[in-house]
């Protein structure tokens, strides 16, 4: 298969730069020339079938080169964790991608990813370094996923004071090949930062650059596989229409995940793109006209995104139809107090805690069956464990938040961070270092 950029100035290129590279040389970001449309037979059968199984036919038609044994080894090793779909109401379901070792749905992409690119490096007996902004779980994610990975360094951009006290001590205190740096300024300006250290020329002919976060096309293609899987589970209850899909969005590559899933043939009626007040894509869906601005900081901090970088993948996909795209995404935007309410109230009626992006996306659900008055079933994508945002969601409650095991770990463990400025200068030569 091969990979264009969206900026359109490259000749297209195969899967193992798409990989090693993660942004195009333009500056655009990959995308596969052709979306495969997956059988009838295949998507009949999603309830038959595991994750590994779903996982597997659709990653061979984007990985043909990868013999199956090794396909699979890597599928099973990436996705050893349940995502369970757990059930609100009649029409109301939430995915709970949060079963992974650093309990978020970030794991998915980035456990497949590292042992992509490990094999791959393995092949071509190559050392690469990584670049990650993180708005939080992204960075512990990949840091997880990465660490004492062969022939891989990982560098961490975060923004100091704007992730969680359990967030950044998951991101940091791996040491060994993952080095994290705390960004004086905002998601927006690490992911600036990124994106120049990752289009320097010479920085990249120096440190062989490549990006872990959903600007790499390696990330992506493993998160629409809980879509087909989100599917099956609602078949095996009996429910057999097609669902309307809410999925919280920050940097939007696990919508464009999602969107490449229904490309492919998964019968999705719509999906929901729900943001905080960090709201330019819905802005976007109702005006047309797409205008990044400074993000603002809320308790939903994964999604205090103002210019969401995979904006370019998704107009993309439509071919930047606005009549295409308006058909298949709805935007919602949740407010602080609409987060917050939110999460009171499915604790009072369900007795089940939520974290602040599952509100956002339970909040945008029941606006739309409130406006649509529908009786179509719903899955709201729940991307992160809420004992991570346990210092936020205590006062909400009133109730003391349990952590599991693996979160009382990282706690006890050291930091190791360097505080920088948001200067592209200052972090290159961190770098070069």
């Amino acid at each position: 298969m091969k990979f264009y950029s969206t900026n359109h100035t490259i000749s297209p290129t195969d899967l193992l730069t798409v990989l090693t590279r993660g942004l195009a040389p333009d500056g655009g970001l990959f995308i596969p020339a052709k979306i495969p449309t997956l059988s009838k037979k295949f998507l009949k059968a999603l309830d038959k079938q595991s994750l590994i199984d779903i996982g597997h036919t659709i990653a061979r038609e984007f990985l043909a080169g990868i013999p199956t044994v090794k396909l699979k080894s890597i599928l099973q090793d990436s996705l050893n964790f349940p995502i369970p779909l757990r059930q609100l109401d009649k029409n109301l379901f939430v995915l709970e991608l949060f079963h992974g070792p650093t309990l978020a749905f970030k794991d998915v992409g980035a456990r497949f990813l590292a042992r992509l690119l490990s094999y791959y490096l393995q092949q071509t007996n190559q050392t690469i370094n990584i670049i990650v902004a993180t708005s939080g779980d992204t960075g512990s994610a990949v840091a997880s996923g990465f660490y004492k990975v062969p022939g891989v360094h990982v560098y961490i951009l975060y923004p100091h004071k704007r992730v969680s006290r359990l967030q950044e001590q998951q991101l940091t205190t791996y040491g060994n090949n993952i080095h994290a740096f705390a960004i004086k300024g905002s998601f927006d300006d690490c992911q600036r930062l990124a994106k120049a250290l990752l289009n320097n020329p010479k920085l990249q002919t120096k440190k062989n650059l490549s990006s872990a976060n959903s600007i790499n096309f390696g990330r992506l293609l493993p998160q629409s596989f809980y879509y087909f899987h989100a599917i099956a589970e609602l078949h095996r209850l009996g429910i057999f229409e097609s669902p309307v899909v809410v999925v919280p969005s920050g940097n939007f590559g696990n919508l464009v995940a999602g969107l490449m899933a229904k490309k492919m043939g998964l019968p999705i009626k719509q999906f929901i793109a729900a943001t905080n007040r960090n709201n330019v894509v819905p802005q976007f869906l109702k005006t047309g006209k797409f205008k990044p601005r400074p993000s603002h900081q809320t308790i939903s901090n994964a999604m205090d995104v103002g210019n969401p970088s995979n904006f370019a993948r998704l107009v993309e996909l439509y071919k930047h139809s606005l009549l295409a795209i308006r058909r298949d995404i709805i935007g919602t935007s949740i407010s602080e107090a609409l987060t917050k309410q939110t999460i009171k109230k499915i604790y009072q009626h369900y007795n089940y805690t939520i974290d602040p992006h599952t509100a956002v996306g339970i909040a945008a659900a029941w606006h739309y069956q409130k406006q649509r008055g529908t009786s179509h079933p719903i899955v709201v994508l729940s991307t992160a464990h809420p004992a991570k945002f346990k210092d936020t969601l205590e006062p909400i409650l009133h109730q003391k938040i349990s952590l599991p095991s693996a979160l009382k770990q990282v706690l006890k463990k050291k930091k190791h961070v360097l505080l920088l400025p948001a200067n592209e200068q200052i972090v290159q030569q961190q770098l070069l270092n």
